[in-house]
């Protein structure tokens, strides 16, 4: 029976020392800051003061994304004749973002366009036949999506049919056939030089506008008042903070402290986050959660509204509903969550990809759930929603498995699939469900036959706390504020410590997460270690850690705390 998450073992793999060297190439930050630097794959005073300021190393020219010249000429001949446009968003926070770009973008040099933003329990992912076809109906002559496009052949077919011409903007994987549209813009196409290729679909949104305002220029119109958006769908959406997506980020964070828009100061409020102190752990775990729990659990349209609202009351009252839904999407997942793992943990043991449904699996957030399974047994997840002898599915993956390639195994059984390496999404029959858990099993076999699946923790640094006095503090501090943004590809500082002398462990949240106290030597730190609450049942008198430095403000009090990842029982020290 496969280990629940509280006791799956993790392995640590703790980074080289920098060699000398090359810390001496380094002399522009602190020995400490080189360290994790280097960690990072960065060599050289050049890249380091690159990464410390956040300036990309390049500043790619937008026109290089193949596509961009046509689109760029589209959108000009529609705003001057008056056309109306429409943009055609997705329900996530990154779709939300985008469609929010362009809908400010477009009111400020002409005329507002329609916002269509699909439901996900009424239409589903990306365009609709009958969503084309009411875009028409309402004189709509060109449509531009956002984050969502690149595999919807029949319905841009479609939309030609009716006389629409399309725009496709898009950062998904590219499928083989493309569809017709008027322009497609997405860095992923075969032979596109655009040099890099990890922008979310806010980033290539963004693109768009940079573009149009590089070769017709508005001095009234500034593309960079949109940093904020392409922050906060760029974080949410998982994608890589490196090179250019971290410049925007941390750009766009920067404005989020000085200027909020006012729906983001509104949901800042309720999410109980300082935009003074703003991270982007507070983007992917505040405000993002927030955003994305519209779509989840009704429609993504509130989400949209308030990031272009400019009424302070309006404001107020959609991040409240914001909230309200985020907290109904947090009891529904946990109910969700125990019965898909109780379903993972009786499947076949050899299973390599876990496949789950249910009809009472909540469509929106059955990501979320297969997230969860990955973390508990390491493992792919597909978790869906059965209805109407369909299932409808999303899909999450470990690093060792692209679960997007090997959908492409199994798609003369699937009625459409997209996404990416680490997740993606699929409808398939119910009819064809054992077909294809056996042979996507098939596929992962020949992947991961022969591989130790762990999850890992990369740790920037051991650390013997008896060493750690608190002189020492502010400065590691300062050197690990300069890793931010931190996410995907660019992690958190993380590190570890032996042999330490547990004190005061107890629960907190319910049971859930552990709250306690360790010592070695002269020196004692508080600890959290969220989702880990198991421990207090069972904790060892001294334990190994790994762990995150922060300070925890708790009523106005601040103090240092210990962010444990993850916890193992210490070996005896040597006689």
């Amino acid at each position: 029976m496969p280990k629940p998450a509280q006791h799956l073992r993790k392995r640590w793999i703790t980074s080289p020392l920098i060699p000398q060297d090359i810390s001496r190439q380094m002399s522009s930050v602190s020995p400490f800051l080189r360290q994790l630097l280097y960690n990072r794959g960065i060599e050289n005073n050049e890249a380091a003061q690159a990464y410390v300021t956040g300036n990309s190393p390049t500043n790619p020219d937008p026109f290089q994304i193949l596509g961009m010249d046509e689109a760029v000429e589209i959108l000009n001949e529609a705003i001057n004749k008056g056309l109306k446009i429409a943009v055609y968003g997705d329900y996530d926070a990154d779709g939300v973002t985008s469609s929010a770009i362009l809908y400010e973008f477009l009111s400020q040099i002409g005329d507002a366009p329609r916002v269509y933003i699909p439901n996900r329990f009424d239409e589903g992912y990306g365009l609709n036949l009958e969503a084309i076809e009411q875009l028409a109906e309402e004189g709509i002559e060109l449509i531009i999506t956002v984050d969502c496009g690149i595999g919807s052949v029949d319905e841009i077919a479609r939309a030609n049919e009716l006389g629409m011409r399309v725009i496709v903007t898009d950062h998904h994987q590219v499928p083989e056939v493309l569809p017709e549209a008027a322009a497609i813009i997405n860095p992923h196409r075969p032979g596109d030089p655009y040099p890099y290729k990890e922008l979310a679909g806010v980033g290539i949104a963004w693109k768009l506008v940079v573009a149009y305002l590089q070769r017709y220029p508005n001095p009234e119109i500034d593309p960079d008042q949109w940093l904020d958006l392409v922050a906060i769908g760029t974080v949410v959406d998982v994608a890589e903070l490196t090179g250019e997506n971290r410049h925007l980020v941390k750009s766009g964070m920067a404005l989020m402290r000085m200027h909020p828009r006012q729906g983001l100061f509104s949901l800042s409020q309720v999410a109980g986050i300082k935009l003074d102190q703003l991270n982007a752990g507070h983007l992917g775990f505040g405000i993002g959660p927030r955003l994305n729990a519209a779509g989840r659990m009704d429609s993504a349209r509130a989400a949209f509204e308030l990031l272009v609202t400019q009424e302070l009351f309006e404001a107020a009252r959609l991040a409240q509903e914001l909230d309200n839904l985020n907290q109904e999407r947090k009891n529904l997942l946990n109910g969700i969550e125990e019965l898909a793992v109780q379903q993972a943990l009786a499947a076949d043991e050899e299973q390599k990809v876990i496949f789950v449904a249910s009809e009472a699996f909540n469509r929106g957030l059955v990501g979320l759930a297969a997230g969860r399974i990955v973390e508990a047994l390491y493992k792919p997840a597909i978790v869906g929603h059965i209805e109407d002898g369909k299932i409808t599915a999303s899909a999450r993956s470990i690093e060792e498995f692209n679960i997007h390639e090997a959908l492409k195994h199994c798609e003369d059984l699937l009625e459409r699939h997209g996404g990416h390496a680490m997740a993606a999404g699929l409808t398939i029959k119910a009819e064809n469900v054992d077909a294809f858990t056996k042979r996507i099993n098939e596929v992962a076999h020949q992947s991961l036959d022969g591989l130790e699946l762990l999850p890992v923790m990369r740790i920037d640094y051991d650390i013997a706390l008896d060493r750690l006095k608190p002189e020492h503090i502010p400065g590691i501090l300062n050197d690990v504020a300069q890793l931010e943004p931190t996410g995907h590809k660019n992690p958190d500082a993380l590190f570890s410590s032996h042999h330490c002398k547990v004190l005061r462990a107890r629960t907190v949240g319910n049971g859930a997460h552990l709250k306690f106290s360790v010592r070695d030597g002269l020196q004692e730190f508080d600890a959290i270690a969220f989702r880990q609450g198991h421990w207090a049942t069972d904790m060892p008198d001294y334990v190994d850690i790994a762990y995150t430095i922060e300070i925890n403000d708790y009523m106005g009090m601040r103090n240092v705390q210990l962010n444990v990842k993850d916890i193992k029982k210490s070996e005896p020290k040597p006689a």
